[in-house]
Formats: C-alpha cells, structure tokens, sequence
C-alpha cells in the first residue's frame, strides 16, 4: 500500500461553547467519575450523613465572565509596578554590514596605525590626517576597541552630506537612524571638530547637530534624550571640512588610551597609545630586551609587557558600545575569552625601568600591578641612568627623558655623563628617545639615524633613533 494512502490526518475542531442564560442550571456530569460521586452520596445517605458536595458559585453573567486563574494574574499585573519597555531596535547589525570607520591616533602616528590595522586584518585601511580610515563589519568594530593599541577611539561612520549653512547640519541630523543606536532612554553628548569649514561657529553647528538628534528621536519615540557631557551612554561626532559634514558614532567611550590600569601618573607621563607608538616607531621586537632609564610611572614598559605577552589594550575596561540598543552581550564575551585564551604566561626576554627618584619607582610597580603584571614581569629599581648597567649584552633603550621644565639647570651635566655611559656599555644597542628639544642630539654627541615628528600633547616632539656603537663618539 502507499504510504500516501496509509496516513491519516488527525483535525480537531474547535469547540463552540454555549451562552448560557441566566436561568440555566448546572449541567448534569455524565461518566465513570459522576457514577462513583453518586455512588458515595447514596453511601452517605445509608449512614444518615450530610454530602460533602461544595457548593457551585453562581456562573457569572457573559458580559462578566473571566477565568478565576485569568482574573487573578490580571490582578496580580495591575497591583505590580509598571515597567517602561524599551523599543526594540529596529535594525540590529548584520554579520554582511560593512561600515566605513575611522580610528583617530595621535600626530606623527598615522603610518604606525594603518600597519597595525592591515595586520589586524582590516581592508581599505588609508592614513589619513591624525587618524586612519578603513571598512569593517560590527564584529571587526568590536576587535578594533579591543586590539588596537594606537588609535585614540573608534568612530562608525553614520551619515555624511555636502552642506552650506547650519540648518543643513540640522537637516541631516534628523535624517539619521539614530533610535536604532539608542533612544531617550539614555544619555547623549555631541562633539564636533572642523578643518577648513566656512562655518563661522562651531560650537552653534554642534548645537544644530544636537538638536537635529533630539527632534528625531523625540517624532519617532516621544521623548528625547538628556544630555550628559561627563559620562553620557551615547557619544556623537560631528566632523566639518570645506563642504561637507560627516556624522560619526562614537564606539569606544572614554579615549582607548585609558586601558584602565594607570593611576599613578608621575610628572609628564606619556600617553599610553603614544607610548606603543614609540615602541613600534623604534622596531623594538617583543624577543629582544628592553630598558628604559628614565621609566618614571613605568608607562612605555607597562605597554611593551602587555606587547610581548599579547595582552589586548581593551581587554580589563569599559567602552561606550556596551550602552548602546544594538549590543551584543554574547558576542563581546567571546571575543573577549578568545583574546584571553592567547596570553603568554610570561616573557622570554628581561624588562627593565630605572629611575632616581624612588616615588617614581613605586609608582611605577603599583601601576603594573594594577595591569595584571607579576613583580617578575618588569624588573623597577632605583638607579641614575648615567650608572645603570646594561641589562643584556644588547638590546633597545627607549625612554621619555626630561626636558624643557623637567630638566633643570643643575641637571645641565646629564647629557655628556650619559652619553659617556652609553659610550663605555652600551655598543651594539638601539636607542629611542623622545624630546622637545631638538638639539638633543648634538648634547649626546650622537648623529640621529631617524628622527619622526611627534606630538606629546600640546608639545612638538621629535623621537630621534640613534645606533649605539663601542668608542664611536668623540669628545667636543
């Protein structure tokens, strides 16, 4: 027979129930259990007892009726306090989303930044000024908060139109999806930063811009956000040149540079991103040893440690994406546990940080502490950089010595007296030396091999690289 022929469907059809009137009476049970009940009454009966029948509440009239089971959740959800759900966003990223992102660094470090991003796998990477632009789906924006060790933030690229007047701004602040990022619900904070834009007020383009998103998000979800200009849930950047406006999201929060484990800051501590840039800047490989005898806060070895362990920048603190309607939660924890699961358990090569001033030194251990460093790590100690020993046979010196206010008169003898000492121990090492003052090399008696311009924070620095040859100085 065929199988075709040999099923059966089962249906059922839904029962229609009856209206009863008011009048009606109970209906009469029929079956095994009704006998057995009439049976027991009889029983009762015979021995001269009442039936233990209770007794049936009156059915409610039609209009009234509701299942007591129904009537008393019903009554249980009007007695709770009311919760305010939020919208579902409306278009959460897909795996095929690209987005074109652009990743901010500091001056000087544009180079260094699109060769890390190529080797972070990223395409259409293209340096540009102060920053580098490239393209990558939501996942990738994720990996580049977590792993990019030189860029400043993270910036999703949004909404982009040619524009002549403020309202233009405006326009296309309301045009943007913003409800699918976040809503009135959370708190907002607009910046805006220009390069040659006719605009003759920046901070009214920004107010344009803010309001353009609070209009929008007030039409679509009525209400809109508060803003917040200290710790806001949501970040948007407004970018201006010569014609056009760029609306980008800001991804990361608080500056990636703030990897979460430096508290102890020194006198002029380098930032941490422009710290890893020296680092790459220099060639130091994370197989060679490294020695900086100026260490202070211990800022450069810190970053050259979680460098030669594999320690991601972003992987012990918060960032702005976490607040947003679109966040995956089980996605960052992965790629989070993957980037864990690739940490060297310790370094092959010896770290070392000298300073004269003993403060410096503790701060500098309590900061790698802070970093999730053992003691054996990094090895602090107190010393002058015109006495310290080399600590391997050869290797890289990269330091952040002082100078302009740091250095001062009675310090005029440290240049020749450490170049002398670089001189009788330290041939065959690589050093790197950032400085504002550019007759630096002149004071060692050195002829820098490179020399890259660099900012550290409003001061014009040069980061000269020399090759430390044995009795290759001559004295002046």
């Amino acid at each position: 027979m065929n199988d075709s022929t040999s099923r059966k469907t089962l249906s059922l059809k839904p029962r229609t129930a009856a209206k009863p009137s008011e009048g009606d009476e109970p209906r009469k049970r029929s079956g095994a259990r009704a006998r057995q009940a009439t049976l027991q009454e009889r029983a009762q009966h015979a021995r001269g007892e009442e039936p233990a029948t209770p007794a049936r509440p009156a059915r409610p009239r039609s209009a009234d009726r509701r299942p007591p089971r129904r009537a008393a959740a019903d009554d249980a959800v009007q007695d709770a306090p009311r919760i305010q759900r939020l919208p579902r966003s409306p278009r959460a990223p897909r795996i095929a989303e690209t987005f074109a992102v652009f990743a901010p660094c500091p001056h000087g470090l544009e180079e260094a930044l699109c060769l890390e991003l190529q080797a972070l796998g990223y395409e259409s990477v293209a340096a540009g000024r102060a920053g580098c632009h490239f393209q990558a789906d939501w996942t990738g924006v994720l990996r580049a908060n977590l792993y990019s060790r030189l860029a400043t933030r993270i910036l999703v690229q949004l909404a982009q139109a040619e524009v002549r007047t403020e309202d233009d701004i405006l326009a296309l602040a309301q045009a943007t999806e913003w409800e699918r990022w976040f809503g009135p619900e959370q708190t907002l904070r607009v910046d805006t930063s220009a390069i040659h834009s006719p605009m003759r007020s920046l901070q009214y383009c920004n107010l344009r811009a803010k309001d353009g998103i609070c209009d929008r998000l007030r039409e679509r979800e009525g209400a809109r956000p508060s803003i917040d200009t200290v710790r806001p849930d949501a970040r948007v950047h407004l970018f201006l040149d010569a014609s056009r406006a760029t609306l980008y999201l800001d991804v990361s929060g608080e500056s990636l540079f703030k990897r979460g484990w430096r508290l102890d800051k020194g006198e002029a501590p380098l930032r941490e991103n422009l710290a890893a840039g020296l680092l790459a800047l220099s060639g130091w490989q994370p197989d060679a040893p490294l020695l900086d005898p100026f260490c202070g806060s211990g800022t450069i070895l810190i970053e050259a440690a979680w460098i030669a362990l594999g320690v991601p920048p972003g992987i012990w603190r918060p960032f702005g994406f976490e607040r947003l309607r679109t966040h995956d939660a089980r996605l960052w924890r992965d790629l989070k546990e993957d980037a864990r699961a690739h940490i060297a358990p310790r370094l092959d090569q010896p770290l070392v940080g000298s300073d004269h001033s003993a403060a410096a030194i503790e701060a500098a251990r309590a900061n790698a502490e802070r970093a999730h460093l053992s003691p054996q790590t990094i090895r602090f100690e107190v010393c002058d950089a015109r006495r310290m020993p080399p600590p391997a046979e050869t290797g890289w010196i990269v330091t952040n010595p002082p100078y302009g206010e740091r250095l001062g008169d009675h310090e005029a003898a440290l240049w020749p007296e450490w170049a002398t000492q670089l001189k009788q121990h330290y041939g065959g090492w690589q050093l790197s030396v950032i400085t504002s003052d550019l007759d630096l090399p002149g004071q060692l008696r050195l002829k820098a091999r490179r020399r890259h311009p660099l900012h550290n924070g409003a001061l014009d620095c040069r980061l000269f690289q020399f090759e430390l040859v044995s009795a290759g100085y001559r004295n002046r």
